[in-house]
């Protein structure tokens, strides 16, 4: 008689999980559109990063300070640190000035459910199912696709795709690490803020190549919070949490639908173009993606799983 709440109690966890995975969708395909933005004004891949880190870490300080890093070491600390923090928002900032938002959603979350499938097999030890690799299969042959139209176009955008790369492999680091670890959403937004804005502010203001004070305040508030606020604070909280209920590798995968949404908004608002290849592409990809997340219903006896 117990099974029924039991059950209703998984079920309603995992619909957070989706959620959570969702805005996350939605805060990351902004972040391409708000970030390719930023690169074609004032403000240099640095500024960025520093408005990044400056408005995360003074945010969550307060929390940091009240309930410290959750048992954290330091060394774990510095790990979430520079892949989530230093490691994947400058080699992302710094892409996003060689090539287009379209390559940006490819070759980050795009790419992310194949690094973090690895990191999670090699690290956790999780099987790849039936389910899992068909949807990956997919997945890959619709990044593909994307990869071909955008290479095929030729110049020199590769500098900006292989720092993507970069980027996606950071993050998938991460979120491995997260898992294994347990580290809880607010923990995990606190530590890598303050991290982030205790190593990068100073060496920055001693640099003395800041664009701040030169750059439209508009620009400015943009970008801090944006990148500080929502595409920190916010999407850590709400991934974080994805892959407390989901697993990482399912969390990833739903993550994969940012490349169709984020290439097919930049089309407006931004005003790149998108060929019949491409489009095709990211209609794959998000056949992937349903694929991997669309599973058939469990038998009455059978126990959920929060690997799935």
């Amino acid at each position: 008689m117990s099974t029924v709440p039991v059950r209703s109690a998984a079920s309603r966890e995992r619909s957070v999980g989706y959620a959570c995975a969702l805005i996350t969708v939605v805060i990351w395909s902004g972040f391409i559109l708000v970030s390719r933005l930023g690169a074609q004004g004032t403000l240099s891949a640095f500024d960025v990063a520093a408005l990044r880190f400056g408005v995360s870490g003074l945010v969550m300080l307060p929390y940091l300070l009240r309930h410290g890093t959750g048992g954290l070491t330091l060394l774990q600390v510095a790990a979430l640190g520079v892949t989530a923090g230093l490691g994947y928002a400058l080699l992302a900032y710094s892409g996003f000035h060689f090539a287009p938002a379209a390559h940006a959603a490819v070759f980050m979350p795009g790419m992310l459910p194949f690094f973090t499938a690895a990191l999670a097999w090699w690290l956790l030890g999780e099987r790849w199912t039936r389910g899992r690799l068909l949807g990956l299969a997919v997945v890959a042959a619709g990044v593909a696709l994307l990869v071909a139209d955008e290479l095929g176009r030729g110049g020199t955008t590769w500098r900006g795709d292989l720092l993507f790369l970069s980027a996606s492999v950071s993050w998938a680091v991460f979120g491995v690490l997260a898992r294994r670890w347990r580290v809880q959403p607010l923990q995990a937004t606190a530590v890598i803020g303050v991290f982030c804005l205790v190593t990068y502010w100073p060496p920055y203001l001693l640099s003395g190549h800041s664009n701040l004070l030169e750059a439209p305040l508009a620009e400015v508030v943009i970008q801090g919070v944006y990148q500080g606020l929502l595409a920190v604070v916010v999407a850590l909280i709400t991934y974080t949490r994805a892959l407390q209920i989901l697993g990482p590798n399912l969390t990833t995968t739903i993550t994969s639908l940012t490349p169709a949404l984020a290439a097919l908004s930049a089309v407006p608002l931004l005003g790149e173009e998108l060929s019949a290849l491409a489009v095709l592409g990211v209609m794959i990809v998000t056949l992937g993606v349903l694929v991997s997340v669309i599973r058939p219903r469990s038998t009455p006896t059978a126990q959920v799983s929060d690997e799935d």
